[in-house]
């Protein structure tokens, strides 16, 4: 046999062998890394609901996807060393499940694709716009204007005498100054009086409730951040200690012992997150996927909480609820 047409046919034996030995190889799943702001503990509900939004298009964790867990534990300084783990790791996408999240995300790096579910993602400098985000976020915006007008209209329902309402807030927290804008907007037209109250740590928060007493706040909207968040409980039980009717903007609060919440439903944000990640390891690009606004929300009031602390829920504003904790 000629010996061209000898090493022609091995090679061509060495590339059919080599085809079909990669095409039995198994497809290396996806990698995502999710990166919060808090404990697992306060995002149960928010994990499962993604866990449930990766299964419905799919994806099992362990099986066709590799999920990479990173929690700050409400630290937020950890965010930074957290998402530079992650993009070392070589993440196919990060879900960034907070504006802090996200911001140290993006800082991290230009070309991996982040996921977010944040606050005013465009006021917040995160993306160009919500039709054409541009760079490497996409996402959904877990706030809107109309949200802190709606809280404190209600909770002025409840507790119709209200004239001074405390508002407990983290400075640094990102987004915190515009949503003290939005309040301090929204407060004049009800009637209400604001005294806002800085925490900066754990250790602020006696002293944070010693002070609505003593200004004799008649009630009290907590402000979204990493810390007030990694409070929970603590902050639902000084509501009950200094009996101050509170509205917060999660049903997590409410679950754990608070009087009202009004807000976006977080765990239906983070299950369709999933979708965008799916779009993603598709092909698309994150430039190219609009961030939605929130389509659903939630009032939730707690009676036994009202009973507490003495308040009588007014039947209208019961009718109107769409979950009652009795």
């Amino acid at each position: 046999m000629n010996k061209k047409v000898l090493a022609f046919l091995v090679a061509t034996a060495a590339l059919v062998f080599a085809h079909l030995a990669d095409a039995q190889q198994p497809k290396k799943a996806p990698k995502i890394g999710y990166l919060s702001t808090v404990s697992p503990a306060a995002l149960s509900a928010r994990i499962e609901a993604f866990r449930q939004g990766l299964r419905d298009l799919g994806y099992i964790e362990g099986q066709s996807i590799v999920i990479e867990w990173r929690f700050a534990e409400g630290k937020i300084d950890r965010l930074p060393d957290l998402a530079a783990d992650l993009v070392r790791l070589k993440v196919d996408v990060i879900f960034a499940q907070s504006t802090p999240a996200v911001q140290a995300a993006k800082k991290a790096t230009t070309t991996v694709p982040i996921v977010s579910v944040s606050f005013d993602p465009v006021g917040t400098g995160l993306v160009a716009s919500l039709a054409r985000p541009g760079g490497n976020v996409t996402g959904l915006a877990n706030f809107t204007s109309e949200l802190v007008g709606k809280r404190l209209e209600l909770l002025k329902e409840v507790v119709s005498q209200v004239s001074r309402v405390a508002v407990l807030w983290q400075p640094v927290s990102p987004g915190a100054a515009l949503r003290m804008k939005e309040t301090e907007a929204a407060a004049p037209s009800l009637g209400i009086k604001l005294q806002p109250v800085e925490v900066r740590g754990p250790n602020d928060f006696e002293h944070a409730f010693s002070a609505m007493k003593k200004e004799r706040a008649g009630a009290l909207v907590p402000l979204r951040g990493a810390l007030i968040i990694s409070q929970l409980k603590r902050i639902v039980e000084l509501a009950a200690k200094y009996r101050l009717p509170a509205m917060y903007d999660d049903s997590g609060f409410t679950e754990a012992g608070g009087l009202m919440s009004y807000g976006t439903m977080l765990a239906d944000l983070d299950r369709r997150a999933a979708t965008y990640i799916d779009k993603i390891l598709k092909g698309a690009r994150p430039a190219d996927l609009p961030v939605e606004q929130p389509m659903k929300f939630e009032f939730v009031i707690n009676l036994k909480t009202a009973q507490q602390i003495g308040l009588t829920i007014p039947q209208w504003v019961l009718m109107r609820a769409d979950k009652v904790i009795k």
